[in-house]
């Protein structure tokens, strides 16, 4: 069986609008995926810096990469798919995010260092990052950062294909956010059927 790794970072739980994407993805999701979901808002991350920094560099250095302080890395570099689900916050998403990928960020288990340079060790073909954004931002807009990071990532990791589902616009004066919500949870789903 497959393995799907859901990262939730839906800050507002049941009331966030992203989550409705993931539940629209995860509902028709083949049965052929075990998914396994890492709630982020449940998890202990700590942005790495002072003694806990100090602490990982130790274990790296020593190769200790099987000490459960990389259990989620681990769990990351297994996986055959990758669904992120997270808001547009600040420019991009919630700084959990990008803490847990700090976190996951581990040289011999999700990339390693050659003398060419990085290469990802990461198994996932997919990755699909589902978000709601309140305004509208066209591909390569610099105001909106998250793909941009993702697509990085996405190399750094050395996942295959990055798909991003977004709902834009549902805080615009007019705006039928229900309908947008609606129309990305459609194309979601639709994403969701063909892996």
């Amino acid at each position: 069986m497959k393995q799907a790794l859901y990262i939730d970072c839906c800050i507002r739980g049941r009331q966030s609008r992203t989550r409705k994407l993931a539940e629209a993805f995860f509902a028709v999701l083949p049965k052929t995926w075990r998914v396994t979901t890492v709630n982020l808002m449940l998890e202990d991350l700590r942005p790495l810096s002072g003694e806990f920094f100090a602490r990982r560099e130790a274990l790296l250095q020593a190769g200790k990469t099987d000490d459960s302080r990389f259990d989620r890395a681990r769990q990351l570099a297994e996986a055959d798919l990758v669904v992120v689900a997270a808001p547009f916050w600040d420019m991009s998403f919630p700084s959990l995010l990008k803490i847990y990928i700090e976190n996951v960020s581990v040289d011999g288990v999700t990339f390693r260092s050659t003398e060419e340079g990085f290469q990802g060790l990461c198994a996932a073909e997919r990755c699909v990052f589902l978000t709601t954004r309140g305004a509208a931002y066209a591909p390569g807009d610099p105001m909106e950062q998250a793909v941009p990071y993702l697509r990085a990532i996405q190399k750094f990791f050395g996942f295959g294909e990055l798909d991003c589902i977004a709902a834009d616009g549902l805080d615009l004066d007019g705006a039928d956010a229900n309908a947008l919500v609606a129309d990305a949870c459609a194309r979601a789903a639709a994403l969701a059927q063909t892996l």
